[in-house]
């Protein structure tokens, strides 16, 4: 049986977002989250269609009229309704597959990055969503708990990845480096994995999600979150992620061009003053472009300069995500991209 985890490039039918219920942790900043994301709506629909989980019937009406004033497509806009705990779609969301030449979709477990937080709704949000009949590809349960920002493929059989995450006891106990490779190689078709010991960033609460760190471009392109500031305290940790990139092959023995991402200047919380995961990492490939993060920050023009170099033929989107770094995530994290032959 042959399978493989499609690079994010892939071309894609969609990509799947989950709107904030005003009871949710959004509730302070809720109508700032939602402008965020209408944005994001708007320039995703440019190029493909959206799907959104909502909170309730009134939810999918009154979008369905603020995405029409938007001029948003009816065609590009689905509008589901299914109850979730948070809105972060990449960890909840499922991860789609080629199976023997078709698309299928694997749903694993949510358990809020390893039980920080509520995540009995959005463990079943993908099953439900099927349910709904939203899905032409088959969904299938699997065991492993697993979140899409966890990993990173570059569709050619390599998969990217942190131990801090996948080799966490809060997430899978009692499994260990070769059991968890085994399970991706059967689940992915990938034949190697590629670890990262080093690299965080304050305020993260996924254990060092690779989407926040470094992300395959192309099979041979790996953009990175460089911290050019010896007083931050991020820099040691970076640096050090920084040569173990310079140190990875890929499977035919080449080094991977490597491109720097800015660190943008320190985010704090303007309540408690704790730090912020800002990151230009968090960016979303989608069929025709790219849509970056932005923070409001003097670092935002070179990360823009910097992925332009990365995806030449897309265009470069930015979004600013500064509210929806207070929820301790950024635009990918929004996110779930569906592969060609996902939708109904």
């Amino acid at each position: 049986m042959a399978k493989r985890l499609f690079p994010e490039w892939h071309p894609q039918d969609a990509i799947q977002l989950t709107w904030p219920s005003p009871t949710s942790d959004w509730a302070p900043q809720l109508s700032l989250i939602e402008a965020t994301l209408e944005a994001m709506v708007v320039a995703i629909a440019r190029y493909q269609r959206v799907l959104i989980a909502v909170p309730s019937e009134a939810d999918r009406a009154r979008l369905a009229e603020r995405f029409a004033h938007r001029g948003v497509a009816a065609e590009r806009l689905t509008l589901v309704v299914a109850v979730a705990d948070d809105t972060w779609a990449r960890d909840h969301g499922p991860i789609g597959i080629e199976h023997d030449g078709r698309v299928e979709l694997l749903d694993y477990v949510f358990t809020g990055w390893g039980g920080k937080f509520e995540a009995g709704l959005d463990n079943t949000l993908s099953r439900r969503l099927a349910e709904a009949g939203v899905f032409a590809a088959p969904l299938t349960s699997r065991a492993l708990i697993l979140e899409g920002g966890g990993i990173e493929s570059d569709g050619e059989g390599t998969l990217l990845t942190t131990e801090a995450c996948l080799l966490n006891p809060n997430r899978n106990a009692g499994l260990d480096r070769a059991a968890i490779e085994a399970h991706l190689a059967e689940d992915f078709g990938v034949t190697r994995v590629l670890w990262l010991r080093h690299g965080h960033l304050e305020g993260d609460d996924t254990d060092s999600h690779i989407d926040t760190l470094a992300r395959f471009c192309a099979p041979g392109t790996i953009a990175y979150v460089r911290c050019d500031d010896p007083n931050d305290p991020h820099h040691a940790a970076l640096s050090a992620m920084e040569a173990e990139l310079e140190a990875l092959r890929r499977a035919d023995g080449q080094a991977y061009r490597l491109i720097p991402l800015p660190w943008p200047t320190p985010c704090f919380d303007p309540e408690d003053g704790h730090r912020l995961p800002a990151t230009y990492a968090n960016f979303l490939i989608i069929n025709g472009a790219v849509l970056v993060p932005t923070y409001g920050d003097a670092a935002d023009s070179r990360a823009l300069a910097a992925l332009a170099e990365a995806f030449p033929d897309r265009d470069i989107l930015p979004i600013d995500c500064s509210v929806v770094i207070r929820q301790h995530g950024s635009l990918h994290c929004l996110t779930m991209q569906l592969p060609r032959g996902s939708m109904a």
